[in-house]
């Protein structure tokens, strides 16, 4: 069977297993079960801490895992990205107290505290500076109010969390994240049709199917607005005037398409969810 760790808790968690049940696996029905099977698909799901994930992955224990790329990096573990899946986006960056600091530069000799220290130091050597760094586990953020640190350094989703705290970063992101499926050097033959399954719950979020009918005279000027992935399917209607077309199109940009393919004569325009799919 093919192992695979999971995150145990947390929005990570969540999205993650969402995205596994849209690609058709069997997930666990409790948060107390750590080890699921989904003997049909032939695959193994370990529920485990995400900073985990990588030190089981890394040591061979565990085929894959779907981690944060910060935790990854973080780890030191002999694992390597192999997908990224789009959820749980954010930054890593630097900061201060409002208007204290405008560049990196500036942390040369000062205090930084984290919860990433192995990502700091690694950015500090590459930039040629010298800071003390502190491990801290967690809220971060009250580390510079009790005097701790001058600065911290910490993932940033939506930076809410920092105003409240009368922080702001400053400089570029360190690090930009997401969650990835993650895998070490050993091949499985179950992990190509894991990923494909995965890709394929990217796209069907990212794409709807459209339909659309259209004059002969207006069908080339129609299907180079939606030329699909390969090719749009063009079906002959009764009117032989006429015809059929179903494409895919970037959910993101349907409304603006279906205005243009109305301006070039497209009538009967259709937008269906696509539920699953295989690319």
């Amino acid at each position: 069977m093919l192992r695979v760790a999971v995150p145990n808790k947390g929005s990570l968690s969540e999205s993650a297993t969402t995205m596994l049940r849209e690609a058709g696996y069997q997930v666990r029905t409790t948060s107390k079960r750590l080890v699921h099977r989904d003997v049909d698909a032939g695959i193994e799901f370990f529920y485990l801490r995400p900073r985990d994930i990588a030190v089981y992955v890394g040591r061979g224990l565990i085929d894959l895992g779907i981690t944060g790329r910060d935790l990854l990096l973080e780890s030191g573990a002999e694992a390597e990205e192999l997908l990224p899946l789009g959820f749980a986006r954010s930054r890593f960056h630097y900061a201060g107290a409002e208007g204290a600091f405008h560049e990196i530069d500036e942390l040369e000799g000062l205090t930084i505290a984290t919860s990433y220290p192995t990502l700091v130091e690694r950015d500090l050597r590459q930039r040629g500076l010298e800071a003390r760094v502190i491990k801290l586990d967690g809220a971060v953020e009250v580390s510079i109010e009790l005097g701790v640190a001058d600065v911290i350094a910490d993932v940033v989703e939506t930076g809410t969390t920092l105003r409240m705290a009368g922080l702001q970063t400053f400089g570029e992101p360190v690090l930009h994240s997401e969650a990835v499926v993650i895998s070490n050097r050993k091949s499985n033959p179950g992990t190509r049709k894991f990923l494909r399954r995965l890709e394929s719950v990217m796209v069907a979020r990212d794409y709807v199917l459209v339909d659309y009918d259209i004059a002969a005279e207006h069908l080339a000027e129609a299907t180079a607005l939606t030329p699909g992935f390969e090719s749009p399917t063009v079906s002959a209607l009764h009117d032989s005037d006429w015809y059929a077309v179903r494409t895919m199109v970037a959910a993101r940009d349907v409304h603006k398409t279906m205005d243009q393919l109305y301006e070039v004569g497209a009538r009967a325009i259709l937008v269906t969810n696509i539920g699953a799919c295989r690319i």
